[in-house]
């Protein structure tokens, strides 16, 4: 397969996966489905918005250019064969990185986030309800049974670990394909993309 047909495999797979993420991200803003009475109300992380802007947002610019890698003319530029294809080659390679970082920064927002749990009303005394993350370190992660601290909203913990999980997922899968592009962009750079491009006799 030529490099820009394959980037353009991997441009499309992108697109749902950044789609995917805005909508995790949203989903945050609504503890447990509802919305919520204060922003305080809300798991800190949420406000950084890895899913919205790291795997979402920044993530459709390398999409785009993987997308239209195959179109690039590849031969006459600069009067040399192949130099466009190189050059957009060469082009994807920096969007790919651009992509790796927007989202190793989701998916370290994400890991923290799962790790510190959600903000919610628990007990701190048998008659005293407060806001606050009651869970410490992760530890609620192998014991479920801690779950029930939480007694509002209904069902945080699990929305929360959901949704951050899919972030975590999706990041991974982002973070892999842009690899991967930044491998087949080195690889076109090198030795060009001419795949049906130039006539029957090379000029």
């Amino acid at each position: 397969m030529c490099t820009g047909g394959f980037a353009k495999c991997l441009g499309i797979t992108l697109i749902p996966l950044a789609i995917l993420s805005v909508l995790c991200n949203i989903l945050l803003f609504f503890p447990g489905g509802k919305v919520a009475d204060n922003s305080d109300h809300i798991t800190d992380e949420v406000f950084y918005f890895g899913g919205l802007l790291g795997s979402g947002v920044l993530m459709i610019f390398p999409a785009l250019v993987f997308l239209g890698l195959k179109n690039n003319d590849c031969c006459g530029c600069c009067g040399n064969e192949s130099c466009g294809q190189r050059c957009a080659s060469f082009t994807s390679i920096i969007f790919a990185a651009v992509g790796v970082a927007g989202a190793g920064y989701s998916l370290i927002i994400s890991s923290v986030a799962i790790n510190k749990g959600p903000i919610c009303q628990f007990r701190t005394s048998p008659t005293n309800l407060t806001w606050g993350y009651p869970f410490d370190n992760g530890n609620y992660l192998s014991n479920s049974t801690l779950h029930d601290f939480c007694e509002a909203p209904e069902g945080i913990v699990t929305w929360h670990l959901t949704l951050f999980a899919i972030l975590v997922i999706t990041a991974l899968v982002q973070v892999a394909l842009c690899g991967f592009q930044a491998i087949n962009g080195l690889i076109g750079t090198i030795f060009g993309d001419c795949c049906g491009c130039c006539g029957s006799d090379g000029s």
